[in-house]
């Protein structure tokens, strides 16, 4: 007989947010909220309170997961694979679709990626979060990959030693807010670390065998400190050698300190070609270091900027002064059609079928508010 479910004994908790390269993993909530909670740029946690969850709890919602897999899997048969006739059949059973959904997408992708969030779960119990990583690869023993964000105080506090525990325990990598190795960017944005303390908590992440994401934050510093903030983030990075780079380019979330600061003046937002001037520079100064840069968020301009270095510095440079080269109206016709999402990379410029459309809006932009970059992300604040 087929296994009927009971929706309450399938929910389980999750967090807000996931990496952009966590879309397909289970999301296994171990802390809420976040214990730092102060960067002038992040409104996520605002008004909240960081606490770990007990780890009963946490083991209780991974066999609720495993639990669920087994019925969509059980549903599946030897298709194996994760239909809407499977997850109509699910949900028939008593399954929750919020529940029911979030493992069925970690299946469809392969069942080996798992993300523990919130925003800091490292700073729990050491032998609690080693509990729950073993608990976890008992469950999901085809998972691969273990992952979740860690702050680079924490993991200079915590040492090799114990992450490396974490490590054979079943952690695979932590994705690390480096955002500036700017001291005075670094002041003003709250971060609450220097750039000594990134190296050292960087370097423990890669001393206990851990793969290491660091993201980085084009365009955070302003104007005044374009140039200083690439220069030494990438002092930082060469410091560190991460196994990924990845871009985050600044955007002033309404109500976060940096919007505050950009509308008082205290700094000057910089334009979309002066970021890439600043990402330009970053690159170039990259060195001595194996990393794979990334750009895998919608905020990025350019995503088609991506590669190992030092290989393909010269193809990733190539990629910024295509676009730097253009002329100012196809740079604006290529921000709004981005925007827009008519373009990914440049080569969608080429697009002669979406160009009167992202023309028009471009004139509408420019009559209402004299400038189509300032007029874009004016109307992107209104809406959000």
């Amino acid at each position: 007989m087929p296994q009927q479910a009971t929706a309450s004994g399938y929910h389980y908790e999750l967090g807000p947010i996931r990496p952009p390269s966590e879309a397909h993993s289970l999301l296994v909530r171990v802390s809420r909220n976040c214990p730092w909670n102060r960067c002038r740029f992040c409104t996520t946690y605002r008004g909240t309170t960081f606490e770990a969850r007990k780890p009963e709890d946490v083991m209780q919602d991974i066999d609720r997961m495993a639990k669920i897999a087994e019925i969509l899997t059980e549903i599946a048969g030897d298709n194996e694979r994760i239909t809407r006739t499977v997850m109509e059949e699910a949900f028939h059973r008593g399954l929750p679709p919020d529940s029911a959904y979030q493992v069925a997408l970690f299946l469809a992708h392969g069942g080996r990626n798992v993300f523990l969030q919130d925003a800091n779960s490292l700073d729990i119990d050491k032998g609690e979060m080693e509990a729950i990583l073993l608990h976890l690869r008992r469950r999901f023993p085809r998972v691969t990959r273990v992952t979740t964000y860690a702050r680079s105080m924490t993991l200079k506090r915590l040492g090799s030693e114990v992450l490396r525990r974490f490590r054979e325990a079943g952690l695979t990598r932590v994705h690390v807010g480096l955002e500036s190795g700017d001291l005075e960017t670094l002041k003003r944005i709250h971060k609450g670390v220097g750039p000594r303390q990134h190296i050292e908590g960087g370097r423990a992440a890669k001393e206990a065998g851990l793969e290491l994401s660091e993201y980085v934050m084009p365009g955070v510093a302003g104007r005044e400190r374009s140039e200083m903030h690439a220069r030494e983030t990438a002092r930082v990075l060469n410091a560190i050698d991460p196994d990924f780079i990845r871009l985050r380019t600044f955007f002033p979330l309404p109500g976060s300190g940096l919007a505050d600061d950009l509308a008082a003046g205290r700094v000057t937002a910089m334009k979309e070609p002066e970021i890439v001037s600043e990402i330009r520079i970053l690159v170039r100064n990259l060195e001595g270091i194996e990393s794979r840069l990334v750009s895998d968020h919608d905020r990025n301009l350019l995503p088609e900027l991506e590669g190992r270095l030092p290989d393909d510095r010269a193809e990733m440079l190539a990629v910024l002064d295509r676009y730097l080269d253009l002329p100012q109206e196809e740079k604006d016709l290529f921000l709004v059609g981005r925007r827009l999402g008519h373009f990914r990379p440049l080569d969608d410029l080429e697009n002669a079928a979406s160009r009167p459309l992202i023309r028009k809006v471009m004139e509408d932009l420019r009559r209402r508010y004299g400038d189509v970059e300032t007029g874009l992300y004016r109307s992107i604040e209104v809406h959000m």
